[in-house]
């Protein structure tokens, strides 16, 4: 196929990233948006010699399976994927994934999976599930005067006098931007506003609008990854499900934040809040956190708990982001690990104890091993 060719193409899998796979005359093309069972007509973006990366136009027949995502803007976002496949069907497509590795890559034999594999066992609600989300902040840009530049840079190059007021009018656009968050565009840095993400807890909304509102109050600017000025990056928000305590951490550019006292005032008005923080990140960087954070309010954490577990989780702990599966997974850990009490368990990368907390409900002795000094510092906190 060449570049901007069209194709009827009927979708036979999905690959790693969450996009429908199908061949036209031989010729794999991975198609994002597209589920298994339609038949799309795509148009071809980016060619190699076996396969390529192609747009999709439209759904000439729709998949049995396909249905309409719950978020509307779930085919812009880069944040999750496979929202057109209902979730029955998301379920048998991850566990062939698993099985197909398993026979792949392990080399384990049909009948040896048969006899050894247990049903994938999902989720009774599979949204609103996530206790932890990062938000990017920036900007919408929006004109004064309501009329934008149409001046290009081969234009005003020519055009002195041009060329000072398509400037003028940019940065006219710039002084006048309405910060946004919400998350990441697929493959860019750019975000699509959205203060309502179907994953995480409703609460998350109040929250960011909250922020919003006090930015534009108090003209607090947001993070321009461009200039690397601007104060606010990222906003964090965990929440415990058990406990409905609720953190916001500002991952901030700078040492200190602007008049926090109307942020605190707002935030507070929130019920569950409970830990207020600041995070500072002055590195022209993509990892979000900073290495250390500074509490302006409340606690430098929140608690929740895993089954009979209670845990101490603070901005930079990692702490398993789905706390209903998380509980159904570390107690099917524990019921195959058979401990008699005489063991002693080794957890690798243990975080903030998490897993090895629940194993010591029944173990000898648990070791938990882990880089991060903080994580560390909470896992014995929360022993």
């Amino acid at each position: 196929m060449e570049k901007n060719e069209t194709a009827i193409v009927t979708i036979e899998d999905i690959g790693v990233n969450g996009e429908g796979i199908g061949k036209v005359d031989g010729y794999t093309l991975f198609i994002k948006d597209a589920v298994i069972g339609d038949v799309v007509e795509a148009k071809l973006m980016k060619g190699k010699k076996n396969y390529g990366y192609a747009r999709l136009m439209k759904v000439v027949t729709p998949s049995a399976d396909r249905v309409v995502p719950k978020c509307a803007f779930a085919r812009k976002c880069g944040g999750c994927q496979i929202q057109e496949m209902s979730y029955e069907k998301q379920l048998e497509f991850k566990a062939g994934k698993v099985r197909g590795n398993l026979q792949r890559i392990g080399g384990f034999s049909e009948e040896k999976l048969d006899a050894v594999m247990q049903p994938i066992v999902g989720m009774e609600e599979p949204f609103f599930y996530r206790n932890k989300a990062q938000f990017p902040v920036g900007y919408r840009k929006v004109s004064v005067s309501g009329t934008q530049s149409t001046g290009q840079p081969g234009d005003m190059a020519g055009k002195g006098g041009n060329a000072g007021k398509n400037r003028k009018q940019s940065d006219q656009r710039t002084a006048s931007s309405e910060p946004i968050t919400g998350f990441y565009a697929s493959h860019s840095h750019d975000i699509i506003p959205n203060t309502d993400c179907a994953l995480g807890v409703p609460v998350n909304e109040t929250i960011l609008k909250a922020v919003l509102s006090y930015m534009k109050e108090n003209k607090i600017r947001a993070y321009d990854e461009e200039t690397g000025k601007g104060l606010i990056r990222h906003i964090l928000i965990r929440y415990g499900f058990a406990t409905k305590e609720i953190m916001v951490c500002l991952v901030i550019n700078g040492t200190e934040i602007l008049k926090e006292e109307k942020l605190v005032e707002k935030l507070t008005a929130i019920e569950g809040m409970t830990s207020i923080t600041f995070s500072k990140n002055t590195r022209r960087t993509n990892v979000i956190m900073g290495d250390t954070y500074q509490t302006v309010w409340g606690q430098p954490y929140i608690t929740d708990y895993i089954g009979n577990v209670k845990y101490q989780i603070s901005p930079l702990s990692f702490y398993q982001v789905n706390p209903v599966q998380t509980k159904i997974l570390y107690e099917k850990a524990l019921e195959y690990a058979d401990l008699t009490g005489s063991e002693n368990v080794w957890d690798l990368y243990c975080g903030i104890g998490t897993i090895s907390l629940f194993l010591a409900q029944k173990a000898k002795k648990v070791y938990g091993v882990e880089i991060v000094p903080q994580a560390i510092e909470d896992a014995k906190n929360n022993a």
